[in-house]
């Protein structure tokens, strides 16, 4: 592993009269050439939504190119998929984007051999996250891994022990946290200006087409099929168990509440100071609608309740449900409490009073700078500055939020309301609820005793 030193950027380096960097001009990016300088990036998932013919990388792994090909003297030098039909799109991408063609591996634990890789960037499947994140920082690479954190609670005990275990710096992909306008809304609160808060509500309505029944097939050629499967029961290849479709199947996914109910719920509780497991949870919902081979909820709805009396509910939803021109509506989180209540989507909106009388709001049009929640950026430099405490995500807050998302999973599985000890991070008399906690790992992929 390179020394700290490496990851450094030196302030007088690469500077002459009038501030200028002497930068190579085939790497947009980068504000010196010289190597020691930079930070080596390995992204890990590549695949979107779109079929391949029309060019699969419309997902998550485009969005972290794009990102850090604007943060000076970051490179990816490798990128990481378990299907190598998508390597040519993503190469040419990157060489637009930063001036040098990318390595290719199928398998994550080459890029843990690789000295010269300084972090790695995770934007693959849930059920993989923390396995690639504990060989990271075992490895003694920085890592940045997608929502949720974790495919289950035991799970993300584990990475915040191995980040700390090994001084890494781990940055959870919950993007609002970086948002100028969420912090002013979150300070706010924390100043009293909407009273005493008591409440959130967080809900998340995405349409979303039936995924049908697909039966199984052959494994397509350039995919590896058992290196996607990893730590899950294997099972033979089926589409609907493969690109993105992963998120609807317990093996590999976590339902829509951790696809993206995740940020209701991470606002709801950053907004109301909650820094704890709650202790009781229920839910109900179902799958509505199409007969198709979806194993996650397509409706769910939940109730957190915690120990200092303050609730949190949820509810997702992947039907047509409000009019035309409501389009914040179905992407809110609401804070109540006993003056008024306050609206977070994308800006902030007050109301008091019996009348709801407007109160103060706020956009990012309020700020210097418009530009969208960059906490790849933060990510780059506390890896940087080694400062674990000024990330804006760090794994801890990460753990939390998504916690959230897996109780209420285990609740509506169970069928029951359940009771959690939030210091033991165990239910309360509840075998059964308990192994849902976990999983068990396939070999060779197994969890690393910390």
């Amino acid at each position: 592993m390179k020394p700290i030193k490496r990851r450094a950027f030196i302030k007088s380096s690469a500077t002459i009269s009038g501030g200028l960097a002497i930068a190579p001009a085939y790497i947009p990016n980068l504000i010196s050439d010289n190597p020691n300088e930079r930070l080596n990036i390995a992204l890990v998932g590549i695949s979107g939504k779109r079929k391949l013919e029309r060019g699969m990388i419309s997902g998550r792994g485009r969005v972290h190119i794009a990102k850090y090909s604007e943060i000076p003297n970051v490179r990816i030098k490798t990128i990481c998929d378990v299907d190598e039909r998508l390597f040519p799109d993503v190469e040419a991408s990157i060489q637009e984007k930063f001036g040098t063609k990318p390595d290719t591996e199928v398998d994550f634990r080459r890029i843990l051999e690789d000295k010269d890789i300084d972090a790695v960037s995770l934007a693959t499947p849930d059920h993989w996250h923390a396995l690639h994140s504990v060989w990271a920082c075992q490895a003694g690479k920085d890592v940045y891994v997608e929502k949720p954190a974790s495919h289950n609670v035991s799970e993300g005990r584990i990475m915040i022990q191995a980040a700390r275990k090994y001084k890494r710096i781990v940055q959870n992909g919950i993007n609002p946290r970086s948002s100028e306008v969420m912090k002013a809304a979150v300070q706010f609160i924390r100043e009293g200006k909407l009273g005493k808060v008591y409440m959130a509500r967080g809900i998340h309505y995405n349409p979303r087409p039936s995924i049908g029944r697909t039966p199984n097939s052959p494994v397509p050629k350039g995919v590896h099929w058992d290196e996607f499967l990893g730590p899950a029961p294997y099972r033979p290849f089926n589409l609907n168990r493969y690109i993105y479709n992963w998120h609807w199947f317990w093996d590999t996914g976590t339902g829509e509440i951790g696809n993206n109910g995740i940020y209701r719920m991470d606002m709801a509780r950053w907004a109301l100071g909650i820094d704890a497991h709650p202790v009781k949870v229920y839910c109900s919902g179902g799958l509505y609608g199409p007969d198709d081979d979806r194993e996650t909820p397509n409706m769910m709805s939940a109730v957190y309740e915690y120990e200092n009396g303050m609730i949190i509910q949820n509810e997702t939803r992947n039907f047509y449900t409000n009019p035309e021109g409501m389009e914040q509506d179905r992407r809110t989180t609401y804070i109540y409490s006993d003056e008024g209540w306050m609206s977070i989507g994308n800006d902030f909106k007050t109301y008091f009073g019996k009348k709801n009388e407007p109160g103060p709001s706020m956009s990012n049009k309020d700020f210097e700078s418009e530009a969208k929640p960059n906490n790849w950026k933060n990510f780059i430099d506390c890896v940087k500055s080694r400062k674990v405490e000024d990330l804006d995500c760090d794994i801890a807050e990460g753990h939390l939020s998504a916690s959230i998302c897996h109780l209420g999973n285990i609740a509506y599985r169970t069928g029951r309301q359940l009771e959690f000890d939030p210091e033991k991070e165990k239910f309360v008399n509840d075998p059964e609820a308990d192994k849902l906690l976990t999983r068990e790992y396939r070999k060779p992929y197994l969890m690393p005793e910390i």
